[in-house]
């Protein structure tokens, strides 16, 4: 079987963000900013690691997604997941062309984009060297059990409280409340979600009001590190060219996604970086009810 987990291109070398003073902290995490009327938050891989730790220490609340151009564009077209993105508390620049956009927009000079499976990783380290217990939650039942092989081959001291496949359907009501509850009474600090965009950017949306916990949309970070589907190369993750890996991967599933959406993302951003057309984060429509994906 193929594994990312010993792959040294998906993991970026973390400083000890528990050392971090405030002063360094306000200078990685620069807040929020509008990408065509998206909040994605000018952070870098330690302000992330040092959020997300610091709210499973303490059993508080935190939602958290990566965007790529993708995960921007389904808030830009729908109005509604635009209101949902705009309430997750962390929203990291997964995407080189998201990263860029904050650069070029607000003149930051953000070194990297925060990926979703190396972010998944350096959280994973930083959870088994402080004995944080972490809940997987999504794909199929043969990919979870890669998933935590392989995770715990690479840090042995990880506990994994537990983990659930998707059910693939809307749950009832009572389904999403002994999710919930199973999750609590599992001893988890932290929950790693893998559903797929958009849908796992509403479980995290739905679910984290429920969970005294980080709650984090991870992207395509089961497959990669279950060793399902292998991740680009370096060269191109740092040119902005992961796209067109995936793509040549899964054309099937992938073609609509990027043969449309990175086009149309492009010369929207010319249109926000000019000031043709001001995307208004906040013209956004409340859901009327919950999704309830399983």
């Amino acid at each position: 079987m193929m594994t990312n987990a010993g792959n040294p291109n998906i993991l970026v070398n973390q400083q000890e963000s528990t050392q971090l003073d405030p002063k360094t902290i306000a200078a990685l995490d620069q807040g929020k900013r509008n990408v065509l009327g998206v909040r994605v938050d000018a952070v870098n891989y330690e302000a992330a690691v040092h959020k997300i730790i610091a709210a499973a220490r303490q059993g508080k609340k935190l939602s958290v997604s990566a965007l790529a151009v993708h995960g921007v564009m389904t808030g830009v077209l729908d109005e509604t997941h635009r209101y949902r993105l705009n309430r997750l508390d962390l929203v990291c620049p997964d995407g080189q062309p998201v990263r860029w956009a904050l650069n070029l927009l607000y003149k930051l000079k953000l070194p990297d984009r925060v990926c979703g499976p190396v972010l998944m990783l350096q959280i994973c380290e930083r959870a088994a060297q402080e004995g944080l217990p972490i809940y997987l939650y999504g794909s199929r039942p043969e990919i979870l059990e890669s998933l935590i092989k392989n995770l715990c081959d690479r840090f042995p001291k990880l506990i994994i409280a537990g983990s659930q496949p998707s059910r693939f359907r809307q749950v009832s009501t009572e389904e999403k409340q002994q999710i919930v509850e199973q999750i609590r009474q599992s001893g988890a600090s932290m929950v790693f979600a893998g559903l797929g965009c958009p849908r796992q950017e509403v479980w995290v949306y739905e679910y984290s009001q429920d969970l005294p916990m980080p709650v984090m949309a991870v992207g395509a970070a089961f497959d990669f590190h279950a060793g399902r589907i292998s991740q680009a190369p370096a060269f191109m993750q740092r040119w902005g060219l992961e796209w067109f890996y995936r793509l040549m991967q899964e054309p099937t599933r992938l073609w609509r996604r990027y043969v449309f959406l990175n086009p149309l993302y492009i010369s929207l951003f010319i249109l926000q970086f000019f000031k043709v057309v001001y995307f208004n984060p906040s013209n956004a429509k409340p859901p009327t009810e919950d999704m309830r994906y399983g």
